[in-house]
């Protein structure tokens, strides 16, 4: 044989004549038609994002086992079903479709969600009622956190990885990061079983123990020792009557509410006058003490002086009691005052009969306050800072329910 001849033999694939192809390097191209086997899908994920996905999957069954762990905020479970979908869905596109696009958008879910753990145990996330208050670290979280990380890593690494370099595979790193991650992530759902709301909840405990503080309107407030009322429902009750306390002295001087539209309903003479500023009832703007939507002042029988002593708050004027909001669980009752017939001018409403319903409002009167209402006084009540009117002020409330009374937090003496 010639030195070509052995040139030639160099190049064949032991077939003779036939000439062989190079080996292709491993990319994300997918399978090749014209015979070549058709590799399984998994096997042309680049290593980063295999790796990226996995995490990005345990993470995601982390955070929809923690929605059962938050179930009685329902903001908080919407919130661990959002991440643990996104995360759950593109550990498996990204298992399945390579790309920079998918890796782009892994990156985006997984960082969001870790720098959402991060804000929760710093300062709290204060538009998810449930994850408002910081909580201390604990296994199951920061198990997601950690694993949200990685595959922020990942998808990273193989969005700048040029595709000039082919990935090297090693199935057996895969599976022992599929097995670690499993036994981590099965600990990590059980461990959200016994998930402690950290402060909270040991303050909870420690309230139920000890006899219930009476509300004397100082701060700060303390209105746990209630029993069934949850260590969330406590803190929304008390935020609520501590910004209460700290902004609605600002109408103190009935002038000055008179000066930004509140109207008294002219009831003055029941010992209890209400100032409504009508327009605030359908703003869309709910349980803000800058901005409520009516103002309860004590009358002094002789000198007819006015001291302010709660805030109303009153839902949308075509809410009913069972759409009200879910807040303070057994601490707050909601009411409606549907037997008060209104006159006047539109904005200056003035009370000018009772008729309880089904009886009609007399003829050029109309019932204006059926939407519900809440109060929140700045002064000690014997029903505590969320009580309601006595007698034929008191309202209405939902059908089945008695008339709350929170003696456990009332004024006492």
């Amino acid at each position: 044989m010639t030195r070509n001849d052995d040139l030639v033999g160099a190049r064949t694939s032991g077939e003779p004549g036939e000439p062989s192809e190079p080996p292709a390097p491993d990319d994300d191209r997918g399978p090749v038609a014209g015979g070549r086997a058709l590799r399984p899908l998994v096997a042309l994920a680049p290593e980063s994002r295999r790796l990226a996905a996995i995490a990005s999957l345990g993470a995601g069954a982390v955070h929809a086992t923690a929605a059962g762990a938050h179930s009685d905020h329902r903001a908080a479970v919407v919130a661990f079903v959002v991440v643990a979908v996104a995360q759950i869905a593109w550990g498996a596109l990204a298992i399945l479709q390579p790309g920079r696009a998918v890796g782009l958008a892994g990156a985006a879910v997984n960082a969001a969600a870790f720098g959402g753990w991060l804000l929760a145990k710093t300062s709290g996330i204060g538009f998810v009622t449930g994850l408002d208050a910081p909580e201390g670290a604990q296994f199951a979280d920061t198990l997601a956190a950690g694993l949200a990380l990685v595959a922020v890593v990942g998808a990273v690494a193989d969005v700048v990885r040029p595709r000039s370099v082919a990935p090297r595979h090693r199935p057996a790193l895969m599976a022992v990061a599929a097995v670690a991650t499993t036994v981590l992530v099965a600990t990590g759902m059980v461990a959200t079983g016994g998930h402690d709301h950290g402060e909270a909840s040991a303050h909870e405990h420690a309230d139920v123990a000890a006899p219930p503080r009476p509300y004397d309107a100082t701060l700060p407030v303390d209105l746990g020792g209630i029993p069934g009322v949850t260590a969330g429902q406590q803190a929304e009750a008390e935020a609520l009557v501590t910004e209460t306390l700290e902004k609605l002295p600002q109408f103190a001087d009935v002038a000055v509410a008179e000066a930004r539209g509140y109207r008294s309903i002219g009831d003055a003479l029941s010992g209890w006058e209400h100032l409504i500023r009508w327009d605030l009832i359908d703003d869309g703007v709910l349980l803000d003490p800058d901005r409520p939507e009516s103002l309860v002042y004590a009358v002094d029988p002789t000198t007819q002086r006015r001291t302010l002593v709660a805030a109303m708050f009153m839902a949308a004027s075509d809410a009913t009691l069972d759409e009200v909001p879910d807040i303070g669980g057994a601490l707050i009752q909601w009411h409606i005052h549907d037997d008060l017939c209104y006159g006047g001018q539109p904005g200056d409403w003035k009370l000018a009969a009772y008729a309880l319903p089904p009886a009609p409002c007399p003829a050029g009167t109309e019932r204006r306050t059926v939407n519900p209402m809440m109060h929140v006084w700045i002064t000690p009540h014997e029903c505590g800072p969320f009580a309601s009117l006595e007698g034929v002020g008191a309202g209405q409330i939902a059908a089945g329910e008695e008339r709350a009374c929170d003696h456990a937090h009332g004024a006492r003496g």
